[in-house]
């Protein structure tokens, strides 16, 4: 089988060369391919120098590099691996070993044991529980580092995401797209290394935090949108309810509305709830056919153990 080890790449200079060399020596059959975003440091000359076919992808993102690479690139088995060094490189054979063995369209690299110090900082550690438990949650409790950047995938699997994503918010998409499709996964224990000296995160712990927790949310409209607008019935409705009850009250004491605004607010407010629930219920029909497709057009892709 063709395996494609990409490699999304920003200003990695310091580190590219080693991971290149690595995968190299982990998984000489293999074709490894960087992908550079806008980089200002060497990291393209570094590539190539170390053996990697060497590509571009202008549009500023991880996500954006992702969505070019799972297009660009043709194989049976794809390892996605950022090219900062802290992933372990011969891990990728046990990886790749599981997917076939259990026909299975992704395997994901935990980071959650490393013995290194300063290789999970403990802000990206607790970030990390928080989101992964809220994706869980919403969508189902088969992930516990939802936000590694070490991946094993079928060509089912690439060939079917949509990359809808521009930033480091495309592992929640990742992880959503195999849970809302009900894909066989499986996590596995890697170990994780600290950056070499000099080489610096392009991780904002907030700013992307944030924008992950947006994805999240997006997700949720998009795949269980019955959920999402019930939720908005529920609170709209609330609101009505609070607003219109001493209104009531009162008409119900003296016969009078003396605070006609406030019985119009309740009033919109309630129909407005309703509106909600009506389009829970038609986007969820919708939700259903999109599902539908999406999942045909996966299954046009054969199993990777398929013989």
């Amino acid at each position: 089988m063709d395996i494609a080890v990409l490699v999304p790449c920003y200003n990695e200079g310091l580190a590219i060369a080693q991971v290149v060399r690595d995968f190299h020596a982990a998984l000489p059959e293999a074709a490894v391919y960087v992908y550079d975003n806008n980089s200002t440091d060497d990291t393209v000359a570094v590539a190539k120098a170390a053996g990697a076919a060497v590509y571009s992808e202008p549009l500023q993102g991880k996500g954006n590099v992702v969505r070019r690479m799972f297009a660009d690139i043709e194989a049976d088995i794809y390892v996605m691996v950022d090219g900062d060094a802290t992933y372990h490189a011969p891990s990728a054979r046990m990886m790749i070993d599981r997917l076939v063995a259990e026909n299975l369209d992704m395997v994901v690299g935990t980071r959650l044991h490393t013995d290194q110090e300063g290789a999970f900082r403990h802000g990206h550690q607790f970030g990390n529980k928080i989101l992964t438990g809220f994706v869980a949650w919403l969508f189902g409790d088969r992930f516990r580092d939802m936000l590694s950047g070490y991946r094993v995938f079928s060509r089912r699997f690439v060939k079917s995401f949509p990359a809808l994503a521009q930033g480091f918010e495309t592992e929640t998409e990742l992880a959503v797209h195999a849970l809302a499709l009900r894909m066989p996964v499986a996590e596995v224990e890697t170990p994780y290394f600290a950056r070499p000296p000099g080489s610096v995160s392009k991780l904002r712990t907030y700013r992307d935090g944030w924008r992950i927790l947006i994805t999240a949310l997006k997700l949720l409209k998009e795949e269980r949108p019955l959920f999402f607008f019930s939720v908005l019935f529920g609170f709209l409705g609330m609101l009505s309810v609070i607003l219109a009850v001493p209104v009531v009250v009162t008409y119900g004491e003296t016969g009078l509305v003396p605070r006609f605004p406030t019985a119009i607010l309740a009033t919109g407010i309630m129909i407005l709830a309703f509106l909600c629930l009506a389009s829970g219920f038609i986007l969820d029909n919708v939700k259903h056919g999109r599902r539908e497709m999406k999942r045909l057009h996966y299954l046009q892709f054969k199993a990777p153990g398929a013989r």
